[in-house]
């Protein structure tokens, strides 16, 4: 009896081989330049007759999406059969007709002026005709690719617009995250536009390893892992265009193209060496300016997690966004469990299982690392994490956050003070101890 040999894992760097890219970690990109690069790379991509499921973000991502887009839309349209534009929301709050005109780049209901022949839809995962059902990842599957943290079978549904089209070409931006470690690539499918089952189970995935130690490395990570193999299931031709954003502006530092694997190996070398600063001490006090494209705590965290690798033991750090008014919109659940570590929901099981694990896992990245007894049901926390924003101080208490009364903060104070580590912009760029 024989047996195959078992097939090599390709390594991100051989896969980033595989890739073409414009741009590098030095300086930025003319808009001309980039339009060009894209045409280029289109034009020599089988494409003619085939109809293309663009997926992008939605606003809580930074990019030139209406640069982008045009310039897929000039070199697509008269060539493709159907072009269809799908914001992979996630789980995150639907786009307006004018938040969609804006994230876009056309006027407000004169969407065929713009983009002629193009359907924009938004994710829609609160409803269940959404999605097609790809099959299965079996329990053996599962724990193999998650290092043996999880066994179960793991129903793959993702949403029916991009199994109906012949090409699927995610356009979009890679940044370092809390749960696979780099975003981008395949994650616009998983979870971008994907069912609840599998965006749960990745999720825990990522808090039982938690966030501090898996985001922005360019790894495999489990993870990611996990989204590759759902992505496998995927029978449209997977295609992508990752762009990596120079930090508090539109400009692109690069833009890669190739397939969903190799153009988000690619883009995440140059992210890693983008958008992470090493500091060579812990900070103890940080204020995280959080930009108004986060509405609400929910996404508006990630100016918590892209710190809390740098902050000391015992620090704090404060989340300064006068514009949020409500934890989340989307998952009021959260108000309910409050923030806690790790392991106060895993040494407590029983009790909290049955809500959506996406959910434990958000309220375990904004509370950080710690430690929970469950003989005594006392938990310690490393880090301080406290809202300055217009939630009222008696809901941030009753989620085991701190509060701060926004209009005390004095940001040019804050700025000019030694104790204090004030990061305007917060939420893109990771901060970590060299």
């Amino acid at each position: 009896m024989t047996t195959e040999p078992a097939a090599v894992q390709e390594s991100p760097e051989q896969a980033a081989r595989r890739a073409a890219r414009l741009g590098g970690p030095e300086g930025v990109l003319e808009s001309d330049a980039v339009e060009r690069f894209i045409t280029e790379q289109l034009d020599g991509t089988d494409l003619d007759g085939r109809s293309v499921c663009i997926i992008v973000p939605d606003a809580t991502r930074t990019c030139p999406m209406p640069l982008l887009l045009g310039a897929v839309h000039r070199a697509l349209h008269g060539r493709v059969s159907r072009m269809t534009t799908l914001v992979a929301l996630g789980t995150h709050q639907p786009m307006s007709e004018a938040a969609l005109a804006r994230h876009l780049g056309y006027p407000a209901g004169r969407l065929e002026e713009t983009y002629p022949g193009m359907t924009v839809l938004n994710h829609a995962w609160w409803e269940p005709e959404t999605f097609a059902d790809l099959g299965t990842i079996p329990a053996a599957r599962l724990e193999e690719l998650s290092e043996g943290r999880l066994s179960m079978d793991v129903p793959v549904l993702l949403n029916r617009a991009v199994v109906e089209h012949d090409v699927a070409l995610v356009l979009g931006p890679v940044l370092p995250h809390e749960v696979v470690g780099i975003s981008g690539g395949n994650k616009y499918f998983f979870p971008g536009v994907a069912g609840q089952q599998i965006i749960d189970v990745s999720h825990w995935i990522g808090a039982l390893i938690t966030s501090a130690e898996i985001i922005g490395t360019t790894a495999i990570t489990p993870v990611r892992a996990l989204i590759n193999e759902g992505a496998s299931l995927v029978p449209a031709h997977k295609l992508a265009f990752c762009v990596v954003g120079e930090s508090g502006s539109l400009d692109l530092h690069s833009i890669s193209f190739g397939d969903t694997e190799s153009a988000w190996a690619n883009a995440a070398q140059v992210c890693a060496a983008t958008h992470v600063t090493y500091l060579d001490e812990p900070v103890r006090r940080v204020i995280s300016v959080i930009p108004t494209m986060y509405e609400d705590i929910w996404t508006g965290a990630k100016g918590f997690y892209k710190l809390e690798p740098a902050v000391a033991d015992g620090g704090e750090v404060i989340l300064y966004a006068p514009h949020i008014t409500e934890i989340s919109t989307s998952h009021p659940e959260i108000n309910e469990i409050g923030y806690h570590c790790r392991d106060y929901f895993v040494k407590q099981w029983d009790r909290f299982k049955h809500i959506h694990w996406g959910t434990l896992a958000h309220s375990t990245h904004l509370r950080g690392a710690g430690t929970y007894d469950a003989e005594t049901g006392e938990e310690r926390l490393r880090v301080k994490v406290t809202l300055a924003t217009r939630i009222p101080e008696e809901v941030c208490l009753a989620a085991n956050l701190g509060y701060l009364d926004p209009d005390s903060v004095d940001l040019a104070a804050a700025e000019a003070d030694d104790e204090t580590f004030l990061v305007p912009n917060a939420g893109e760029t990771l901060f970590r101890l060299r």
